[in-house]
Parts: C-alpha cells; sequence; structure tokens
C-alpha cells in the first residue's frame, strides 16, 4: 500500500516539475540566480535528478547510476527539453524501482548510511518525498521571483 502511495507522489511531484520548468517563459531565466538566490531552478532540478536517481535507482533498484553532485550545482545551461528529458527518465526510475521492490523491504535498514544513524528504507523513502517537495518549492518561488 505505501509503495503504490510513494510512487504516486514521486511520480505527481516530478510532473509538477516539468510544469515548472515549462512554465518559464525565458529559458535563460531557469538558470538564473541572483541576491541571495543561491541555486537556479535548472541546478535545483539536476540535483533533484541526480538525488532520486542515486537514492532510488542505484541504492536499491542497481541501475548502475554514478552521481556527480557537484556538478549538479556547477554545471550551467543545460536546455529545457534536456532537462524534462532526464526528468521523465528520472520518473521511469523511480516508478520501475518502487514497483519491483518486495514490500517487506521497506521495513529493513536502507542500504547505504546517509545520515549518522540507521533508517528504514520506508522512512528513507518518505524523506525524499520530503526533499523533492521542499525543492519543489523553491523551483516555483524562484520562477515567480525571477521570470517577471
Amino acid at each position: 500500500m505505501i509503495l503504490a502511495s510513494l510512487i504516486s507522489i514521486f511520480e505527481r511531484d516530478l510532473k509538477k516539475l516539468i510544469l515548472e520548468i515549462e512554465l518559464y517563459n525565458n529559458e535563460k531565466n531557469i538558470w538564473r540566480t541572483e541576491h541571495s538566490i543561491a541555486n537556479s531552478a535548472g541546478n535545483l532540478t539536476l540535483h533533484l535528478i541526480g538525488n532520486l536517481n542515486s537514492f532510488i535507482g542505484t541504492a536499491l533498484g542497481k541501475t548502475g547510476y554514478v552521481r556527480n553532485r557537484l556538478l549538479e550545482f556547477s554545471e550551467k545551461d543545460v536546455p529545457r527539453v534536456i532537462l524534462i528529458q532526464k526528468i521523465n527518465e528520472t520518473i521511469g526510475v523511480v516508478k520501475n524501482t518502487l514497483s519491483a521492490l518486495p514490500p517487506n523491504e521497506l521495513d529493513n535498514d536502507y542500504p547505504i548510511m546517509v545520515f549518522k544513524e540507521k533508517m528504514s528504507t520506508e522512512y528513507f523513502l518518505i524523506h525524499l518525498t520530503t526533499h523533492l517537495a521542499y525543492h519543489l518549492g523553491q523551483i516555483n518561488y524562484h520562477r515567480r521571483l525571477i521570470d517577471v
């Protein structure tokens, strides 16, 4: 039951991420920062793609994805169409991985020590949904501030 809910939430919010990126009137603004806005919407998008492909795709689905976290925040001017393609690919990875995950795996320790103490896979997947929602909100606010 919770796996179906998690898949639904990830898919819903990743589709909202696509919508946010599509709503920028000026594609260059996806990459703009100014004043106290440290991260562009583009870099937050790359960060979310890397985060989910690493923590769900590689750790749970054994996809072989290799994350370059520094590049997520330093790469610039990736075309909007490529960002959207990568988000769609991430939706597929998340859906395929979580659909194949045995429900009893949720009670097991997450296979990577991410924070200072062990946590269940279920706990960490819930954390990943809130992480996605947090940055999705930042991207929405970024668009409304920068793309005027």
